[in-house]
């Protein structure tokens, strides 16, 4: 990857995710960053015009947290941080899905899974709290083919509880990780954030995982 940092970069103090899923939390623990990390949950309008694309949606969307969550760092002291924004969707044949509102959704979004290829895009936003000119934003998509599924074993992974708070119903890291068949690209990426591009565009801030 070519050198990106930004020229004139205000130092970094603290990384900031803007995101309340746990995944993310232990994802970004992995790179064993030097920088204290602190997590917020900001409130952001995730609606998105109906044309837009995959690649637009989750850009746009993990920007806009982490836009939400600088207007939550009073403190000076904060203001020296770079902060990271991240959103997650599953595409399949052009239909997005995020999160299911109850189990019939879910149900909708395993059957019409189930046998099939589908596409996982994460959008990744790194902002500086201070300088608002400095703002990278980028994604990462994974192809996941899943098995073919009965009904009664959509229901008894359904009756986990797991797929409720997940983006197409599923968790590749915890039990939905049986009911993928292949995965073509980043494996983080469908967890929810990827890692890799998620050094890289750190790098530009100045901050190195390695």
């Amino acid at each position: 990857m070519a050198d990106r940092r930004f020229t004139n970069t205000t130092a970094v103090r603290q990384l900031v995710l803007a995101s309340s899923s746990p995944r993310r939390r232990e994802l970004v623990g992995m790179l064993g960053l030097s920088l204290p990390v602190l997590v917020l949950s900001p409130d952001s309008d995730e609606s998105t015009p109906a044309d837009w694309s995959p690649v637009r949606i989750v850009e746009q969307l993990a920007l806009r947290k982490a836009r939400a969550a600088r207007t939550l760092l009073p403190n000076s002291a904060d203001r020296e941080s770079v902060i990271v924004g991240a959103d997650t969707i599953v595409v399949l044949r052009g239909e997005v899905m995020g999160k299911p509102v109850d189990v019939a959704e879910a149900h909708r979004m395993l059957s019409g899974l189930q046998g099939t290829e589908h596409e996982v895009y994460t959008g990744v936003a790194c902002i500086h709290a201070r300088d608002e000119s400095q703002e990278s934003v980028s994604h990462r998509l994974t192809r996941v083919t899943m098995k073919t599924l009965d009904d009664a074993a959509i229901h008894r992974y359904i009756a986990t509880g797991e797929p409720m708070d997940k983006a197409g119903s599923y968790g590749i890291q915890g039990r939905g990780g049986v009911l993928v068949e292949r995965i073509d690209g980043c494996y983080f990426n469908v967890v929810g954030l990827p890692v890799s591009l998620l050094s890289d565009m750190l790098a530009e801030f100045g901050v190195d995982v390695l």
